[in-house]
């Protein structure tokens, strides 16, 4: 603010436009404290700075805890956030936290305002390859196409489709993955509540869970999840060197801990004895949740958990091999991070879990305003 125009500094502080003019012209005018008033003493002068202190520090302890997971992206990521809720933090402060620079965040807005028409296919192709690598090769053309519009990019379906088409850039192919189910049991068996009604209407109506495997040189790393149906979002999960009912109910017991849900969710699995077992049936029961289970052999009465693990087999640990079963971990924690706040899911819309939730909390708050 040394001369000159003062067009942004207001934003970058956190104060109002007007309120910064108003100020710079009472001190200009010799009458900062206001008409009449006294003159400002060094004290007060410390104690407004210390307060200002102390607000930006309470702002950089919160905003990490509501970036959405943006801290581990890119420089695009943490600008478009940034933009989204410049009301809410200051930008200076805001980018110091999320490491990226306040003049970089000015570029940014200056560059999503030109418009974007006659991308080239050479520029075009740049945007392609680079959403390909951040996905590490999850995404095909449909969900690729959608994330270019997100990030303000317009290009034709069709074109995008044939330009990866022409350059080999797919993504990973299916596989079949073994099932881990145990269903050689006496125990008792849930009915099927779901009924393979894969859309409910509200969030923590129904809760989906499965157990899968993966390899390592230390010997199996087994995870389990627990899903939020209605958005997809995997709210709990646990993973162990042992596939016993403990898996299940830590899962569980991280799911609930997490939602609080209403009595009465379904709660729906297979039939292997780790849901069949007492012990997770007692915590179900504890939780006024009711349970489902799918009909014997039939993978697709569970079709959305099966589809997440082809997600995550296919789009991130096909192909690796871990040394130790914390490296395995460390990989599908940071997948779960991400399948949650950014991957767009079909069936969603193309839109991330994170996103359809606090799209669907957002239209409740405004029909009960």
């Amino acid at each position: 603010m040394r001369g000159g125009s003062h067009g942004g500094d207001g934003e970058d502080l956190g104060i109002a436009e007007q309120t910064l003019h108003n100020w710079i012209r009472a001190d200009r005018d010799g009458r900062l404290g206001g008409a009449g008033s006294k003159p400002v003493s060094p004290e007060q002068m410390e104690i407004a700075r210390l307060r200002a202190e102390l607000a930006r520090v309470k702002m950089e302890r919160d905003i990490p805890g509501k970036s959405d997971g943006v801290l581990r992206e890119g420089a695009g990521v943490k600008y478009a956030w940034i933009e989204r809720n410049r009301k809410h933090w200051p930008v200076s402060v805001a980018c110091a936290v999320l490491g990226v620079s306040s003049s970089g965040y000015h570029d940014h807005r200056v560059r999503q305002a030109w418009p974007r028409r006659g991308i080239s296919n050479d520029a075009l192709l740049v945007h392609i390859r680079a959403i390909h690598a951040e996905t590490r090769g999850e995404y095909g053309w449909p969900r690729i196409w959608k994330e270019l519009l997100a990030r303000g990019i317009r290009a034709g379906k069709e074109r995008v489709r044939k330009l990866m088409s022409l350059h080999g850039i797919r993504a990973r192919g299916k596989r079949k993955f073994k099932a881990m189910t145990d269903s050689n049991h006496k125990l008792p068996v849930a009915p099927n509540l779901l009924d393979r009604q894969f859309k409910p209407t509200t969030p923590n109506a129904v809760w989906t869970s499965d157990i899968t495997s993966e390899a390592t040189d230390e010997g199996w790393l087994y995870l389990a999840v627990i899903i939020n149906l209605f958005s997809r979002q995997v709210v709990g999960w646990s993973m162990q060197s042992h596939r016993r009912r403990e898996l299940v109910i830590d899962a569980l017991h991280m799911a609930w801990f997490r939602r609080h849900p209403p009595p009465g969710l379904i709660c729906h699995s297979d039939s292997g004895s780790q849901y069949c077992s007492a012990d997770f049936q007692k915590a179900l029961t504890g939780y006024g949740m009711r349970s489902s289970m799918s009909r014997k052999g039939n993978c697709w009465d569970n079709a959305p958990t099966e589809s997440l693990w082809g997600s995550l087999k296919v789009g991130r640990l096909h192909g690796k091999r871990f040394k130790t079963r914390r490296d395995a971990m460390d990989e599908i924690v940071d997948w779960l991070t991400f399948y949650n706040h950014r991957r767009l899911h079909s069936s969603l819309g193309y839109v991330s879990p994170m996103q359809f939730e606090r799209a669907w909390f957002a239209a409740q708050n405004r029909q009960a305003a």
